[in-house]
């Protein structure tokens, strides 16, 4: 009897999209697990007091469903943005590690991979970026000028139908300046941690995931604050007696704040902003290397 032929893998597809989806799903885990901690870090953001004060409101207010309100628009979020910031920064890494010869990157190519992948990221997140911010904040409005989206995709019809199709980019641009600092210090910090826990210092796969992904999440709030800073302040500054406001754009902002604290005002509130952005990065790089290992196992 003839041995019957087992089904290949279509040449050429998987490993093209293969970055793309494990990226998105790693991005989408985390996202579940962190999810609680970013609905009491906006209502924080908001005004409504402390964490505990927050938390305790929320639940006996709304329900435990407060907490995951808006997670259909955070994981349509890392949907896009993770999908396409991960898969864009391993394709590119890749491209640049056959053109040095197999040899490993230095720190600089593998920032600007990191540079470039959180530009495109942020681009094709940016509308469901827009629509999470919206939901988490809707229940923090006066009834009357609640949105009451009922889940992301009735949130980006809305946006469409009420304010046009651009205004899915609305603020697109500080948001991809920010992302592509934050992804600059995160993808190139994990990658070169992993290469000196592994293979200068030999530590084993655990302890080298857990720590790459803990430096991975330092570096990408220190990259990104400043800019974080910059555009809050841009957003909050009001006019003076005459109607003029403290600064003409972000640059002048950055100039002036420079000028008047030196840098490290920019660095005002690190602590907190590193507890807000650090979980999320650490979780999804530890989901990234579960799913890889369990592709490993199953031959993908």
């Amino acid at each position: 009897m003839a041995e019957e032929k087992k089904p290949q893998p279509i040449p050429g597809v998987w490993p093209k999209v293969k970055p793309f989806v494990n990226g998105g799903a790693s991005g989408m885990l985390a996202t579940c697990v962190i999810q609680p901690i970013d609905m009491i870090k906006v209502r924080i953001q908001l005004g409504q007091g402390s964490a505990a004060s927050v938390s305790k409101n929320m639940l006996k207010n709304e329900g435990l469903g407060a907490f995951y309100k808006g997670l259909s628009a955070g994981l349509l979020r890392q949907a896009t943005y993770t999908t396409a910031r991960l898969g864009t920064f391993k394709i590119l890494t890749n491209k640049a590690i056959e053109a040095n010869d197999g040899k490993p990157l230095p720190l600089y190519q593998k920032a600007l991979c990191g540079l470039t992948a959180g530009a495109i990221g942020a681009s094709v997140g940016s509308p469901a970026d827009l629509a999470l911010i919206r939901m988490q904040a809707d229940a923090t409005l006066p009834a009357a000028q609640r949105r009451n989206y009922t889940n992301a995709f009735h949130a980006l019809y809305r946006i469409v139908a009420d304010e046009g199709f651009l205004a899915l980019w609305k603020g697109a641009g500080p948001t991809v300046v920010r992302a592509m600092a934050l992804n600059m210090g995160m993808l190139a910090s994990y990658d070169q941690s992993v290469e000196l826990f592994r293979d200068s210092l030999g530590f084993g796969e655990a302890a080298t995931v857990v720590g790459a992904s803990t430096i991975s999440g330092f570096f990408a709030a220190a990259c990104s604050l400043p800019f974080d800073y910059v555009k809050t302040q841009i957003q909050k500054m009001q006019p003076d007696a005459e109607g003029k406001y403290p600064y003409t754009g972000s640059l002048d902002c950055a100039t002036k704040t420079l000028k008047a604290g030196g840098p490290f005002k920019f660095y005002t509130g690190f602590p907190v902003y590193c507890v807000r952005i650090a979980p999320h990065v650490m979780m999804t790089w530890i989901f990234l290397n579960y799913i890889q290992k369990a592709e490993k196992k199953i031959g993908l």
